[in-house]
C-alpha cells in the first residue's frame, strides 16, 4: 500500500537516500536473528515499566515504524511469538531487503499476522491502536520530529507503549562536524559522498580528534556502505540535549516511562563516596542532567513513553511468594543463562540457578513453592524473572 505524496518536507529526498543506502546494513542469514535485544519482546518491556507483566498482554499488536532493512521487525516477531506486527518505511530499497530478511528467518510463521508496507509513518489512517510501537532512529530524521511524534501517539492504545531513539547533542559533536565539513566540500549524499567522506577520515593527520573518534568509537559500525553513510553523509538529521527532549516529548501530550538503557543514566556508574551521595541526593531529573554534563560520550537517547502516567508495582514478599514468573526471553545460554538481556556476563547463586530452571520447568507454580523470597527478590531486580501482576 503506497501513500499518493509525502506528508514531511524531507520524505523525498530521504526515501531516495535510503534506497541508494538501505540501512541498517546488517548481513542476512537463514534462520532467527543472532542474540536477543529485550527492547523488542514486548513481555520484557513490561517487566521493566510496570515491574511485571499486567494480564491481557499476550498476542500484542506491534508496529515497526521505519522499519528499514528490517532488522528490528525480525527481532520482534522472534521475541513475541503469536503477535500481530506490521512495518513500514518510506524506502522502496529498505524494504525489499527486510521483505527478504524476514523470508529467510522465517518470521512469518512466528507471528499471528506480518504486513510490510511502503508508508510514512505520517500516513497511517486507519491502522492501530498499538499495544507497542518501536521506532529507533527514525523521527530525527524527519522535517518536523514534532509532527511524527504525535502521529505515533494517536496509533497508541491507552496503555500501550513507544520506544524511541533519537540522536543526543555532546556524543555527536565529532559526527556533526565531519558532516559539515563534507557538505562544504560539497561531497553529496551518493557514491560520490561516500568514497570522499571515507578518504577524508583516512587523510586527516594522525592525532586529528574527528579521525581519532571516528576510528575508536564508530570504524567497527561503519564498515558496512550503508551505516557509514547513514551517519555521515545524511541529508536530514536533528539532535537533541536532555532538556530539549522532555520539551519535544510534551508535545505529543506523552508521558516519560524511563529509559531504554537506564544504566547509563545511573550516576553510580561515574561517581563514588561523597560525590555519589550528594548525585543520589538530586531529584531523578537532575541526577540525569548531572550525567549528560559528566559523560559528552553518550550519543543518543533510547526511552519508553507511555498515552498516561504508569504506577510501577512494588512487591511485597507475601505477593512474591503468590506470584507466578516468567523467565526473561533475552537471555543466552541453555539451560543456564551466559549473558544477560544486555549481553553481559551473569553470575547467579546455586539457589538463583535453582529458581530460573524450576520457573522455566513449571511456568504456573506460585514462586514462594519455588525458593525464598531474597532469591525472588534477586532476580527479579535484575529482570532474569518477569513477575506476572
Amino acid at each position: 500500500m503506497a501513500d499518493s505524496g509525502p506528508s514531511d518536507a524531507a520524505t523525498p529526498m530521504v526515501s531516495a537516500f535510503y534506497d541508494r543506502f538501505p540501512f541498517p546494513g546488517d548481513p542476512l542469514q537463514d534462520g532467527p536473528p543472532p542474540g536477543y535485544n529485550w527492547r523488542w519482546c514486548h513481555r520484557s518491556v513490561l517487566a521493566a515499566v510496570h515491574g511485571g507483566i499486567p494480564a491481557g498482554s499476550e498476542a500484542p499488536r506491534i508496529l515497526d515504524a521505519g522499519c528499514g532493512t528490517g532488522v528490528s521487525t525480525d527481532y520482534l516477531c522472534h521475541l513475541n511469538p503469536g503477535a500481530q506486527v506490521l512495518g513500514i518505511d518510506i524506502s522502496d530499497g529498505a524494504l525489499a531487503v527486510a521483505r527478504e530478511r524476514l523470508q529467510r528467518s522465517g518470521a512469518e510463521a512466528q507471528v499471528a499476522s506480518l504486513r510490510q508496507e511502503q508508508r510514512s509513518l505520517l500516513d497511517l489512517s486507519g491502522e492501530g491502536p498499538f499495544d507497542y510501537i518501536n521506532s529507533v532512529g527514525v523521527l530525527h530524521h524527519l522535517d518536523q520530529p514534532e509532527a511524527g511524534l504525535r502521529s505515533l501517539a494517536a496509533l497508541l492504545a491507552p496503555d500501550g507503549l513507544l520506544h524511541l531513539f533519537l540522536y543526543a547533542d555532546a556524543g555527536r559533536w565529532e559526527i556533526h562536524r565531519t558532516q559539515t565539513a563534507l557538505e562544504l566540500l560539497n561531497a553529496g549524499t551518493g557514491a560520490e559522498g561516500l568514497r570522499l567522506g571515507r578518504q577524508l577520515l583516512e587523510t586527516l593527520p594522525e592525532g586529528n580528534r574527528l579521525a581519532r573518534h571516528h576510528l575508536e568509537r564508530w570504524a567497527v559500525d561503519c564498515a558496512a556502505d550503508a551505516n557509514f553513510a547513514d551517519m555521515y553523509l545524511h541529508p536530514q538529521e536533528t539532535s537533541y540535549n536532555l532538556d530539549r527532549l522532555f520539551a519535544f516529548i510534551e508535545t505529543a501530550g506523552l508521558q516519560f516511562a524511563g529509559f531504554s538503557n537506564p544504566e547509563v543514566w545511573d550516576p553510580g556508574r561515574l561517581l563514588q563516596g561523597e560525590l555519589l551521595e550528594r548525585a543520589r541526593s538530586l531529584p531523578q531529573r537532575q541526577q540525569w542532567a548531572l550525567v549528560e554534563q559528566l559523560d559528552p560520550d553518550i550519543s543518543h537517547f533510547e526511552f519508553f513513553l507511555s498515552a498516561a502516567p504508569l504506577h510501577r508495582t512494588l512487591w511485597t514478599d507475601d505477593a512474591l511468594r503468590a506470584a507466578t514468573a516468567l523467565r526473561q526471553p533475552c537471555l543466552w545460554g541453555d539451560p543456564d543463562p551466559i549473558l544477560g538481556r544486555n549481553l553481559e556476563p551473569i553470575q547467579l547463586s546455586e539457589a538463583g540457578l535453582r529458581l530460573l530452571r524450576a520457573v522455566s520447568e513449571q511456568p504456573e507454580t506460585p514462586l514462594g513453592q519455588l525458593a525464598d523470597p531474597a532469591v525472588i527478590r534477586d532476580l527479579i531486580d535484575r529482570q532474569l524473572l518477569l513477575p506476572r501482576i
